[in-house]
């Protein structure tokens, strides 16, 4: 097994029916912000990150992703129906590989450090089996949920409300072809993960914009205008 994950997922399926008429005629990673769309925001942070396998998931649209994908370093996994994070992961495996993998969701921003690198310098795959990027409520821009984990001073996570999913982690894929779903969250393999206490987190020290929303696409491009971290 990879001491450093080599192969990335990034989740790009979906409908991105929050953001209205937007995504009518448009698939949301598709979206500019800042002047790029949102999936070469990701795309730029995997290739800082030095990752040599990307496979980018597709269902909604996908003629318009697989042209704008066109030429670039990724493998796309088209899928016929919405899978869910941990379905269309599972389903994405003979390209992925057996080691643990990356996954990042392409519907947010960042500044600061590349999170996949702040993953990969913390991962320790004899004690984890899943490592989580957080953060904290103050860093999180554009975001209107109640939070997601609680973490202890080892980093172990339960659920809880102090600390934000980020989008952003490192997990084994091992038990994922065991799971008699076709459609579901990862959440359901975390919540297993936290009853073995084997999933962690670490926080991110830059900030974050979840792009859900028109009204995201504003923040964010205030936030990496200013660079405030």
């Amino acid at each position: 097994m990879r001491q450093t994950p080599n192969a990335l997922m990034l989740f790009a399926a979906g409908f991105g029916t929050r953001m209205g008429t937007l995504t009518a005629n448009c698939p949301k990673p598709l979206i500019p912000v800042a002047g790029k769309p949102l999936i070469d925001h990701a795309l730029d942070i995997a290739t800082d990150a030095g990752i040599g396998n990307i496979v980018v998931n597709t269902h909604y649209l996908p003629d318009m992703m697989h042209t704008h994908l066109a030429g670039r370093n990724v493998t796309l996994s088209l899928e016929g129906e919405i899978l869910e994070t941990g379905g269309g992961l599972r389903y994405a495996l003979p390209l992925l590989g057996a080691d643990p993998v990356f996954t990042l969701n392409t519907d947010a921003v960042w500044t600061g450090p590349n999170p996949l690198q702040t993953l990969a310098a913390a991962w320790d795959p004899a004690k984890m089996d899943a490592l989580l990027l957080l953060i904290p409520q103050t860093q999180a821009k554009g975001y209107k949920g109640k939070g997601d984990f609680i973490s202890d001073e080892t980093g172990t996570l339960t659920r809880g409300s102090e600390l934000i999913y980020s989008g952003a982690q490192i997990i084994k894929t091992d038990a994922l072809p065991a799971i008699p779903q076709t459609k579901f969250s990862l959440n359901l393999l975390w919540d297993k993960m936290i009853k073995s206490r084997r999933l962690f987190g670490i926080p991110h020290s830059g900030n974050w914009c979840d792009v859900g929303t028109p009204q995201g696409i504003e923040i964010a491009k205030t936030m990496i205008g200013t660079r405030d971290v």
